[in-house]
C-alpha cells in the first residue's frame, strides 16, 4: 500500500481544501484530486479509492449546509440517493476493468458541452422551470447511471448532476446545487463502500484531505448560498473548460491519439 512523504501529504491537504471550495459550488473536485493523488504516486486504484474517502467529507459538508439551509428537498431525493449509492457500488466494484481510456476520452467533450451549456442558456437563475423528466424517471434513469460512473471513474460527476437538474429536473441553479450535492454524497458512499472492501484505500491520505474538504466545503456552500446562481454559473463554466482543458494537456489522453494529435 502506498503512503505519501510528509510534504506530498501537506500539498495533498491544500489540493483538498481547494476542491472541496469549488466543488460545493460548481461540482470537479475530483478532476482536482485524483491528478494530484496520481502526481503523488498512487497507483490508479487506489488514487480513486483514496478520492472516495476524502470526498465523502466535503460532499458530506456541502449536502449538510444545503439542507441546513433549506435548500434540499430531502423526502424527494431519498429514492434516488439509494440508487445512486447501489450504483455506485456496482461502478466502483467493475473499476479496474472498465476500459479508463475511453472515459479519459470521452470527459474533455462532456466537460466542454456542459460548459457551453450553461454560457449561453439564457435565463439560467435560481427560479425553477419546467420539467422534462418526471421526479421518478429522474431517479430511476438519471441517478443510477450517473452513480455508477462516480463509482466507476468519478471526476466531473457534480457537473453532469448539475447540468441534469438544471436541464432535466428543471431545477433553478441553487437548487440544482444542492441536490447535486446529495445525490453526489449518496454516490460517493456506495463507491467509498466498494474501494474499502477491496482494500483500495489509504486512510491516513484521506482523512486527513478530508478534514480540509469539510472546510473547503463548508466556506463553498455559504458562499454559493449567498451569492447564489451569479456566482455558481460562471464558476461551473470556468472549472468545466479548465478541467477539458487540464485533460486534453495530457499527451496521453485517447481523444488526441485518435485524431492524430
Amino acid at each position: 500500500m502506498f503512503e505519501a512523504s510528509l510534504e506530498i501529504l501537506l500539498l495533498l491537504i491544500l489540493v483538498g481544501f481547494f476542491a472541496g471550495f469549488m466543488d460545493a459550488i460548481a461540482g470537479g473536485g475530483g478532476l482536482i484530486t485524483i491528478p494530484a493523488l496520481l502526481l503523488a504516486g498512487f497507483p490508479p486504484v487506489q488514487a480513486l479509492g483514496t478520492n472516495k474517502l476524502q470526498g465523502l467529507f466535503g460532499t458530506g459538508a456541502a449536502a449538510y449546509a444545503y439542507a441546513k439551509g433549506g435548500h434540499v428537498n430531502i423526502g424527494g431525493q431519498l429514492r434516488p440517493a439509494l440508487l445512486a449509492f447501489i450504483a455506485a457500488i456496482a461502478g466502483a466494484s467493475v473499476a479496474t476493468i472498465l476500459p479508463a481510456a475511453l472515459l479519459c476520452g470521452m470527459m474533455p467533450v462532456l466537460l466542454i458541452a456542459v460548459a457551453v451549456y450553461f454560457a449561453f442558456k439564457p435565463n439560467l437563475n435560481d427560479i425553477d422551470r419546467a420539467q422534462r423528466l418526471s421526479p421518478a424517471l429522474f431517479g430511476f434513469t438519471v441517478a443510477p447511471f450517473l452513480g455508477f460512473y462516480d463509482g466507476a471513474f468519478g471526476p466531473g460527476t457534480g457537473s453532469f448532476l448539475m447540468l441534469a437538474f438544471v436541464g432535466l429536473a428543471g431545477q433553478g441553479v441553487l437548487k440544482a446545487t444542492a441536490h447535486t450535492k446529495f445525490l453526489n454524497f449518496a454516490s460517493n458512499v456506495g463507491g467509498f463502500a466498494a474501494f474499502a472492501v477491496f482494500g483500495a484505500i489509504s486512510w491516513k491520505t484521506g482523512l486527513l484531505m478530508g478534514m480540509a474538504q469539510i472546510a473547503g466545503a463548508r466556506i463553498g456552500a455559504a458562499f454559493a448560498m449567498k451569492k447564489g446562481a451569479r456566482v455558481i454559473k460562471p464558476l461551473l463554466v470556468l472549472v468545466c473548460l479548465a478541467l477539458a482543458a487540464r485533460l486534453l494537456s495530457d499527451p496521453d489522453n485517447p481523444l488526441l491519439r485518435s485524431i492524430g494529435l
